[in-house]
This record gives C-alpha cells, structure tokens and sequence, in this order.
C-alpha cells in the first residue's frame, strides 16, 4: 500500500481529531507528547507564562529563527498547536484555565505535583471540575520513593538510570550522556502512550483517571529490558547489559570509501555472508555457528565483519548484500538526511511557507493512517497567538 501524501491542511483530519487536551508542559518532553497528540487531530491548547527573561517555554529560544522566538527545537515540536497566554497565579487565570479543563478530555503538565497544588489544579481539584477528565503528569520520579520531590532532566536521569554506564562499559573509559535528548523523548512517547490507553478506558467505561509518567523509573524499564540479561535469573552469571549490543565494535563499518551498517541475522544470512566476503569456515567454526554462540562471542564477530566489510565499496557491498537479502545500509551522516533518497521519495521532510516563520523545514508525521491521516494544519504558535479565540 503506497504511503498517502501528508498535505498542508487547514483543519485537522487525524484519528484523534475531537479530542481536546490543556497542555502546561514546557520543554520537549511534555510538547513531544502532545504533539503526536496535534499531528493525530487533537486540539491543543498550550499554556505558556510571560514572565522573566525568557518568556514562555524556553524552547522557543533555543537556537536562531528568523522571529527570535520560534527556535527550531520549538517549531519542531509545537505545530498544530493554539497558544494561549495565561498566568495561572492571577484570579482571573485560574477562572480561564478553569473554564478550560471544565469542557477538555486530557489536562497535561509536567510541573511537579507541590507547584500544582499550590495552584489549586492538582488531580483532586481538576477532577471536582471535570470529573471524566484524564490528568496527566510527567514526573521526575514516581510517589513513595526517596527521590518524590527531587527535580529532573535528561541528562539526571542518563546518569541515574545506569543508561550513561552503558558508554563506560563498552569504552572503558568515562561514563557520558548520549548526545541526544534521548530520556525526553522517549518518555513523551511513554506519556502519549499512556494517555490514549485512559483515554480507551474512559470510552470504554466513561471514567476519568489520574496517570503518573515518572521519568527515571520509565526511563530505567526502558533501557533495562535487554540490559537486565545476566541479572534476570537467580542462576544467572549477574553479569548486567546485553553482550551484543554494548559491545564496542558495534558500530557502522568502514568500506573501501565510506561506512555501511551491516546486521547478518539468520544462520542463512550468516553463511552467506561469510561466503560472499571468501571468509570460508567461519561459520563452521563452533563460535559462530548457532544464535547463542555468536551472542556469546559478540567481539570476535564483529572483528571479522569489520575486516570483510573493508575489502569492497559501499555500493559493492549495497548491490552484494540486496542480491542476497542481507540487511544493510548506507552511514548517513546527518546532513546526508536532508537528500536521502528514500526520505525524498516519502516525502519526509518537507517546505513550508508561514506567516511568521517564513520559509522553514518541517518534518511528516511518521505514521500512516489510511482512513484518518495524520496532516500538518498549523505553523508553531507565537506566545499568546490565539488568547482571543481561546478567551471568547
């Protein structure tokens, strides 16, 4: 089935088109989550605060525009979003905000839970107004444990995760973050989740609940699934993190004039690969033979790949290894991205034209709806930019 062309609509046409969510979140990870929210039909309404230096989410600073406040992190992460100007502390903020939640579906925020209560829109209260609402929070750490109160950011929760020692146990050297905002990300993902199965739940039973997405206990199920391995038996080595994929010749290989990924992973494919880089024997020999035997000598493996892999081009081996349907790709480095000819073809990343963005590079919505599209309606607004239509 041919993936339908996103179009640059005026209305939204996903499968969440009606729902109605009040989001307070700043940041990424919060707007992550309710942008996949936007892009499925959603309407958002985002709260952000004139106050300080930096006024509204900080994102929104975080590297040039043309505007100065519609950074490119933010634009990425806050399309087809209306933006309402709204201090929370003041009376007549708590009665629009109030107001808000009394006709929403979902009341999202990762403020901690002390700062809401204070506001007077922790879950008890928000559920006097609206007693069918889904109140999500985005927490740093889950209720009942030491670390309830604590603040927390991507990088805190690498490094509390045990997700940083992954670096220190393949390099040997020095524990670092991944150089990507990778714990906000992937709880975003975790909280849209989360708030589409309550929202199923309250379809199914008209009941409104209250869902706590804590970051380091999220993060830490996350990273942990495979990295639990040695630990995961009584009668286990207790050796922790998965042979093969901490290992430190994990890792795109170098060809004669370039780098290729290259993942062998039926006894088949194995053989053949052996064969076609004239390395005979190899997977005769008893470390490399079963799936549980390459796992357990990870190393010596990919030693061998990488010593195959340089005696031919990137496109040689390309041609060699679709032949035989051996999975492969080409290294891209990032900027390869912006002309990589599948993301042309699907039309990943694409031109957009905006009133007050100017020109700019967005990309599609990933996932392919065929009855309900996920579509791009509405440029990242400027603080404020619908108080009017929000307010009346």
């Amino acid at each position: 089935m041919a993936w339908p062309k996103l179009q640059w609509d005026s209305e939204p046409t996903g499968p969440l088109k009606g729902i109605k969510v009040v989001d307070m979140s700043t940041v990424v990870l919060g707007p992550l989550a309710t942008l996949l929210f936007a892009d499925m039909g959603a309407e958002i309404i985002k709260i952000e605060n004139r106050v300080g230096n930096t006024p509204g989410d900080m994102m929104r600073y975080a590297g040039w525009s043309p505007t100065g406040d519609l950074g490119p992190i933010f634009a990425a992460l806050n399309r087809n979003k209306k933006g309402l100007e709204l201090n929370v502390k003041e009376e007549d903020g708590k009665r629009i905000l109030t107001d808000l939640i009394a006709s929403a579906d979902v009341f999202f925020h990762n403020v901690r839970m002390a700062g809401m209560e204070r506001l007077g829109f922790d879950y008890e209260a928000v559920k006097a107004i609206n007693p069918n609402i889904v109140y999500v929070h985005a927490a740093g750490f889950g209720e009942g444990g030491p670390h309830e109160h604590r603040q927390a950011y991507d990088d805190l929760i690498q490094g509390a995760s045990g997700f940083s020692a992954l670096f220190e146990q393949r390099d040997g050297g020095r524990p670092v973050y991944a150089p990507s905002l990778i714990v906000d990300k992937t709880i975003g993902v975790f909280a849209s989740n989360a708030t589409l199965a309550a929202l199923l739940h309250r379809e199914r039973t008209g009941e409104g609940q209250f869902v706590q997405i804590p970051m380091f206990e999220t993060f830490t199920w996350f990273h942990m699934v495979e990295n639990l391995y040695g630990a995961t038996f009584d009668e286990g080595d207790g050796k922790l993190g998965y042979t093969r994929s901490a290992n430190p010749r994990r890792r795109p290989y170098p060809t004669k004039d370039g780098y290729i990924g290259i993942v062998p992973y039926s006894d088949k494919q194995w053989a053949k690969f052996f064969e076609l880089g004239e390395r005979d024997g190899v997977f005769e020999d008893p470390r490399f033979s079963t799936y549980q035997a390459r796992t357990e000598h990870t190393a010596e493996l990919y030693g061998i790949i990488e010593e195959v892999a340089a005696t031919k081009t990137t496109d040689e081996w390309m041609a060699l290894l679709d032949e035989h349907q051996i999975p492969a790709m080409r290294y891209n480095r990032m900027d390869d991205l912006l002309t990589e000819e599948h993301l042309q073809a699907v039309d990943f990343f694409q031109h957009r034209e905006g009133p007050h963005m100017h020109g700019y590079r967005s990309m599609r919505h990933p996932v392919a709806f065929s009855a309900t599209p996920a579509s791009t309606y509405a440029d990242p607004p400027r603080i404020g930019q619908h108080d009017e239509e929000i307010k009346n």
